[in-house]
């Protein structure tokens, strides 16, 4: 009879009082013991399974009279509730413990990152951006902005581009594929920001147009399909080609330094007349002559020149009263040559250690 009450050897005696409390105590103690829910599923096995003394005690409850039946049957079912109940708290002790240590042993240590962690700062593009903008605000200009995906017409039309031009071509610009047929395109450069000051009405004007511009150019060390410009537009009463000159010398000297000098030379551009690119002294060989500038001392920055009166007159500005320049340059070359770097897809290429560097 002992053996029954604490192994649960499949006897079918009637247990007494005394064996049901002992083989309830033991039943406790191998619940409260588990450590694991796998442990705990063994000793719920064990002690309120089939073939566990309890349940096997039920069993045996026939052969009692009726009283003695209905006082052991009530102990027992006590007793098997008493520890189903205890059972059911242990799993949600383990469940809650085995959860807590999956976090713990997912946790990532970040001590080291902390520790290695560097304050960031804007990309050199973005700080040669700013620097400009604050140089033309400091000469009484306005910064301008204009979408990135232009009309057909602020684009090329009222800039006096004729229907043929190349830059017109989808294999120079990126065209916009749009329910409806409408003619739109990434801008292939911030000269359309001129259009819409125009548009504007409110003259005179002394604006520059920093932004993203887009063209079909395979990436190499002076070229990206995506990359930066500025515009300066001046339109007032009066403006010649004398106040372009000084515009442009005077801030390439406050980008560059004193020691930096530009020279224009003449060229063409369907919104300009006359025109001109506008070319400073070479950073890396000082005008000396170096493989980079050809040996000729000069490097090429932009194009500049008076804006063309068919451009007044596309946006209803009369060019009799009115007179203007413009002139426009790469932010991201302009940041190249400053910053001695050889390949302009180095800005691009995100490695921590170049950037880190400027």
């Amino acid at each position: 009879m002992g053996d029954d009450t604490t192994g649960g050897t499949g006897t079918e005696a009637p247990p007494d009082p005394g064996a049901v409390e002992a083989a309830a105590a033991a039943a406790r103690g191998a619940l409260q013991a588990a450590g694991s829910l796998e442990a705990l599923e063994a000793a719920r096995h064990a002690h309120l399974g089939r073939s566990s003394p309890l349940l096997v005690w039920r069993r045996s409850l026939g052969a009692l009279d009726p009283d003695e039946r209905r006082r052991v049957g009530l102990v027992l079912n006590d007793r098997r509730a008493e520890l189903e109940s205890l059972a059911e708290a242990r799993a949600a002790e383990l469940a809650t413990e085995a959860r807590a240590a999956q976090l713990a042993a997912d946790a990532l240590d970040l001590t080291e990152v902390t520790a290695r962690w560097r304050p960031g700062h804007l990309h050199v593009v973005t700080q040669v951006r700013e620097e400009l903008e604050d140089v033309f605000v400091g000469m009484g200009y306005e910064i301008a902005e204009g979408p990135e995906a232009e009309s057909d017409w602020h684009n090329f039309t009222a800039l006096n581009m004729p229907p043929d031009h190349p830059a017109r071509s989808a294999q120079d610009s990126f065209y916009l594929d749009l329910a409806g047929g409408a003619s739109l395109l990434l801008r292939s450069q911030t000269s359309p920001v001129q259009v819409r000051l125009l548009e504007r009405g409110q003259l005179p004007i002394y604006a520059v147009a920093p932004g993203r511009v887009y063209r079909r150019d395979t990436a190499d060390a002076r070229h990206l399909p995506v990359f930066h410009q500025i515009e300066g537009f001046v339109v007032d009463r009066g403006v010649t080609f004398a106040d372009l000159v000084g515009t442009i010398d005077t801030f390439v000297r406050a980008i560059f330094g004193e020691g930096t000098r530009s020279r224009l030379r003449p060229a063409y551009f369907p919104f300009t007349e006359p025109s001109a690119e506008f070319e400073v002294t070479c950073t890396i060989c000082g005008g000396e002559g170096c493989r980079t500038c050809g040996q000729v001392g000069w490097i090429e920055l932009g194009g500049c020149g008076m804006v063309h009166p068919a451009v007044f007159q596309a946006t209803g500005v009369d060019p009799e009263e009115w007179s203007g320049f413009a002139f426009g340059f790469g932010i991201d070359r302009l940041a190249l040559m400053r910053h001695e770097v050889e390949d302009l897809r180095t800005f691009i290429e995100n490695d921590v250690r170049f950037l880190r560097q400027l």
